[in-house]
């Protein structure tokens, strides 16, 4: 038990864990409040002026949205102990209340006239929270590199990107596109989302450069990288032609990570044949070194795992196959696929992300060692299952469920991958998502709805059981006179998957209930690639 714990802990943080009461501020930034509801987030255009010697950034936001309905009152979010320090409309200085710590509602003077497309201005700046345990708890990461040199990052997801700028902080509205330029002393660079469009070096000692993203993407996904960066590249021959892929490595790290990022090319066509398309083509996309573990902002992934294969050096399957590849290229870059391209619209609904990006870790594995290597890998993680709440969480309160998303729900998927029991099929259901939901954010029903539709099969049964509860379905039999009965137990009410067994030495499916059922056999023996007790 201590080895589940630990290892939960380690990729999933404390944070999900202890149930805290519903609050007023819960609600503010978990809902869909009406102060959001009426406008559609276009484009936000982001200053950012960083001094690391103070912890101290102050910026602009340029928010661009279009009028969904009338009204005169648009809430934007940005996180004490960060301030703003006005708003305004037009040449228009706007009036605001702010309820609670992090929300602000903002009155508009000109009239908001369906179908216009306005922007407003939003001055901030302060010194934002301190990132205590990054990537889980959220902030800002000032650090030093061996050489003495600042080396600073952001990180955010969950706790939202309001931590350090003012947005509309929900994932069901992303912006279309997106500019940051930011600025910092020239003897640093900062590395963002997106493709560099310009960098400037001026006479008071600072560097500043921007970054054009042109694709949509959400909130915790944009990140500040500043540090005393090399730079090396390649070109990748992908699906929809040429994907430049870039590195920025601290100098003392380039020789390792020249050999280390080149799991980047093996990510790039193991889950381009499982997923389709890398699906930010048009941005790039960059391998970014960080003093913290690592994350998967969008087109800027992340990367703290010290040039180590496994998880800093350790395979959490238990396999060895883990062994073989490095845990955060491969499964912070599988985030590009489940996470940035296909969002959440609700934290509540997190698996989306994680339990597809993990089950990436046994395509990949598979795609590179054979079909019993990635079996292995995903069986191997059963041990690390907690089964100790729900994998989806409450909605409208900004509240994720159990770290289970991670490796049951990954198991699940494995799961209903052989339900399926045709993988080329299963292969066209992920391609599908990721077409049919390419850039927009999604429930659950619509991923529950779509992968029953295209299987031909009801998993709703299925998924109620391993998402919306903690008991492992128990295939329970027992065999007299040259009969075996057998059953479900400890299943939702209408729970009936089928299930692979070998029967006296034969594969066959049968279709257990929570009825007993009898079959002629002796030896009855279910198939490993089942998640079930």
């Amino acid at each position: 038990m201590l080895k589940k714990y630990w290892i939960v802990l380690l990729l999933f943080g404390f944070q999900g864990f202890a149930q805290k009461s519903i609050t007023f501020e819960d609600s503010l930034r978990g809902s869909i409040t009406p102060e959001r509801k009426w406008w559609d987030l276009k484009h936000y255009d982001l200053t950012f002026d960083v001094n690391p010697d103070q912890r101290f950034i102050k910026g602009l936001n340029i928010v661009r949205y279009q009028v969904l309905a009338e009204n005169q009152s648009l809430q934007i979010d940005l996180q004490f102990p960060m301030k703003i320090t006005y708003i305004e409309q037009n040449g228009n200085r706007l009036s605001y209340t702010k309820k609670g710590e992090n929300a602000y509602f903002i009155k508009l003077i000109d009239k908001q006239k369906v179908g216009d497309i306005n922007s407003i201005n939003i001055s901030f700046e302060g010194k934002p929270l301190v990132a205590k345990r990054a990537p889980w708890d959220g902030g800002f990461s000032w650090d030093k590199d061996e050489q003495g040199n600042h080396f600073v990052a952001t990180s955010c997801q969950g706790l939202g990107a309001s931590v350090f700028w003012p947005c509309k902080d929900h994932m069901y509205d992303e912006p279309d596109s997106l500019r940051m330029t930011v600025t910092v002393p020239d003897s640093l660079q900062d590395v963002s989302n997106g493709r560099m469009s310009k960098m400037c070096i001026d006479d008071k000692g600072s560097r500043t450069t921007t970054w054009e993203v042109k694709n949509p993407i959400n909130n915790y996904g944009v990140n500040l990288n500043i540090g005393n960066y090399v730079h090396f590249g390649e070109t990748y021959k992908g699906e929809k032609g040429d994907l430049s892929c870039d590195y920025f490595v601290l100098p003392y790290n380039l020789e390792k990570a020249k050999v280390q990022f080149k799991d980047a090319i093996r990510m790039l066509q193991a889950f381009e044949h499982w997923f389709g398309p890398y699906p930010f083509y048009e941005d790039g996309y960059k391998l970014v070194e960080v003093p913290y573990l690592g994350m998967e902002h969008q087109s800027s992934i992340t990367y703290g795992n010290k040039y180590k294969n496994g998880y800093l050096g350790r395979d959490l399957s238990g396999t060895g196959w883990g062994s073989k590849w490095d845990f955060i290229i491969i499964h912070e870059s599988g985030h590009e696929w489940f996470a940035n391209n296909i969002t959440y619209k609700d934290i509540a609904d997190m698996w989306i992300h994680e339990s597809f990006t993990n089950y990436s870790e046994t395509l990949f594995t598979e795609y590179h060692y054979g079909i019993s290597a990635g079996q292995d890998y995903v069986i191997g993680t059963r041990a690390n299952i907690t089964n100790d709440s729900p994998i989806i969480g409450k909605y409208n309160i900004n509240q994720r469920g159990s770290g289970d998303m991670y490796y049951k729900g990954g198991n699940m998927l494995h799961t209903i991958r052989h339900v399926i029991n045709d993988d080329e099929k299963f292969r066209q259901i992920l391609r599908g998502l990721n077409k049919d939901f390419y850039h927009q954010t999604v429930s659950t029903e619509q991923v529950e709805g779509y992968i029953s539709a295209k299987a031909g099969i009801n998993f709703s049964k299925v998924f109620d059981q391993y998402l919306r509860n903690t008991k492992v379905p128990k295939f329970v039999q027992k065999s007299s006179k040259g009969l075996i009965s057998y059953r479900w137990e400890n299943v939702v009410p209408g729970f009936d998957m089928p299930i692979k067994v070998n029967l006296d030495g034969t594969e066959q499916f049968i279709s257990p209930t929570t009825d007993w059922k009898k079959m002629k056999g002796k030896s009855l023996k279910v198939d490993r690639n089942f998640y079930v007790e």
